[in-house]
């Protein structure tokens, strides 16, 4: 029995080791058909990778030549242009029409006020809030209500002030109500939009339906240590003369792309290399979202000399805002307590350019207690997402399916509200954001103004100020008129195109890189004949 077992096994020994030598063979062919179509998938998503650069650099160029017009999903038609007020603007009033050719009469309430979107100037073009259908402009319209928004030609007008856009603004609220029987429309204001509506709502003439701010700082000091980055640019830079020196470089004009690419430094690791990677990693997917946001992105406006410096020194760098001391033209100054509509602030955590901070901290400098809001007979509403972008607060389609309906929804128990401040509660036993109405539900849970508390370095902020204040005017007394000497239309505009946030796009387009008609040329074959391997 035993000389049997061993002659099997001494029979067997063989026969396994001749398996092994047949499939060596097998595995190593494998093995390298493996490493030959990953070197193919390499080669195609590098060109697909290219390709997609040289088309965002093409989009762009058309896009400058069709004169920028607002990137809006929906149709719309002109209600009004400031151009055509004294004193002119770049501002224009739209009123939305239709989606998707299905007229809104099919949703709208008669019932229900008008809601007027200002989208936010601060560099990019407009539309971003009515950039897909399921955006703000979207929702507002799935709710019934009548939606008009407020956009901006590519230029300004020759010496535009803040004061003038105030009051252009103005007008165009007063439009609405004539248009809807004397009812106020509510203000919905995006990052510079919303601060826009606060100074509108706290004029001297005042507004009075509710006003939504949403990403949008009121107090620019304010901010968590070791983040939030873009208040400290003022003091790294030296104040607003750099600013004042731009526009006069521009002929008096400053170019948005300056903005932009100071959103960008904000994150470079995002703007130089994660975008990059996220789109050569899924190349056949993530093309067309890439492309479509780099569309606006990359659609770079202008603001006027005037604008860009009361800006910079009232509210960023001199925090004028809060304290009550930004005075819009003679006589008028914005003060905050004078707002009596009722304030919805919508912020998140995961804003790194305008945190809770900036967008509440204003609250406790204005009304010291909460005794002092109640009896001002202000109700203030703040909702705070815990993880959403600065974009994503008024772009992402998730956040516009859930916090934008819910606050739109909300709107008529905010103003039934007694007077106070409260915190906004969605709760959402789902976890989805396309839930019915009676899935979730919302309160608002009182708070005490007592409790908001951002502490941050004051006196070297101040420091910051009066540094920005003796730059400035050194600048302006004996430097600034030798630059406007030099400057001129045509040297602006070369200026303009030589800056790095343009040339780092049009550089790839094959009208003025010819190798990138190989790399079209190229893709077209990669995309017939792809082999798709994600790294």
């Amino acid at each position: 029995m035993k000389s049997s077992q061993k002659s099997m096994a001494a029979t067997d020994r063989p026969m396994a080791a001749d398996t092994t030598a047949k499939s060596a063979p097998k595995a190593d062919m494998q093995s390298m058909t493996n490493f030959a179509d990953y070197l193919v998938d390499a080669a195609q998503r590098n060109i697909l990778f290219l390709d997609t650069l040289r088309q965002r650099a093409n989009n762009m160029l058309e896009h400058e030549r069709q004169g920028l017009p607002p990137l809006l999903k929906f149709k719309y038609e002109k209600i009004a242009d400031a151009a055509a007020f004294g004193p002119p603007t770049n501002y224009k009033l739209l009123k939305i029409l239709e989606v998707d050719d299905v007229c809104i009469e099919e949703c709208l309430d008669l019932e229900k006020p008008p809601v007027m979107i200002i989208e936010p100037r601060a560099g990019h073009g407009a539309g971003i809030g009515g950039f897909k259908r399921d955006s703000e402009v979207g929702i507002a319209l799935h709710e019934g209500y009548p939606v008009y928004f407020v956009i901006f030609a590519p230029d300004p007008e020759p010496g535009q002030t803040l004061a003038d856009v105030m009051l252009s603004l103005r007008k165009f609220v007063d439009t609405i109500k004539a248009l809807h029987g004397g009812t106020a429309p509510i203000l919905y204001g995006n990052c510079q939009g919303g601060w826009a509506a606060a100074l509108l709502a706290a004029d001297c003439d005042g507004t009075s339906g509710p006003v939504v701010m949403n990403g949008s700082p009121l107090s620019y000091w304010a901010g968590e240590p070791g983040a939030n980055p873009m208040r400290l640019a003022g003091g790294l830079l030296g104040g607003s003369w750099i600013t004042h020196f731009l526009g006069d470089m521009g002929a008096g004009v400053f170019d948005g792309a300056w903005l932009v690419q100071n959103f960008e430094n904000l994150k470079p690791e995002s703007a130089i290399w994660r975008k990059y990677a996220d789109l050569y990693l899924d190349v056949d997917e993530e093309r067309d979202r890439f492309l479509e946001f780099e569309r606006w992105w990359g659609g770079f406006y202008r603001l006027s000399r005037e604008e860009i410096l009361a800006i910079v020194e009232k509210l960023f760098i001199g925090n004028q805002l809060e304290q009550g001391l930004v005075e819009l033209c003679e006589g008028c100054v914005v003060d905050l307590k004078k707002i009596q509509s009722p304030l919805v602030i919508f912020a998140s955590f995961g804003d790194n350019i305008t945190p809770p901070h900036q967008a509440l901290g204003w609250i406790p400098i204005v009304y010291k207690t909460t005794e002092a809001l109640k009896t001002a007979g202000q109700r203030i509403v703040y909702l705070i997402n815990q993880h959403a972008g600065h974009l994503g607060i008024f772009v992402s389609a998730k956040v516009a399916r859930f916090e934008h309906r819910a606050i739109l929804e909300s709107l008529d128990k905010i103003e039934a509200l007694e007077p106070g401040l409260y915190e906004m509660r969605i709760d959402n036993p789902t976890g989805d954001p396309d839930c019915d109405k009676d899935q979730y539900t919302v309160c608002f849970e009182p708070r005490r103004v007592e409790d908001i508390s951002f502490d941050y370095p004051k006196d070297a902020f101040e420091n910051v100020k009066a540094v920005s204040e003796v730059g400035e005017s050194i600048y302006a007394h004996f430097f600034s008129p030798w630059v406007r000497a030099w400057a001129n239309p045509a040297a602006a505009e070369a200026l303009r195109w030589m800056h790095p946030m343009r040339t780092t796009r049009y550089m790839y387009s094959e009208k003025l890189n010819p190798f990138m008609a190989i790399v079209a040329t190229a893709a077209e074959m990669a995309k017939k004949t792809r082999i798709d391997i994600h790294p």
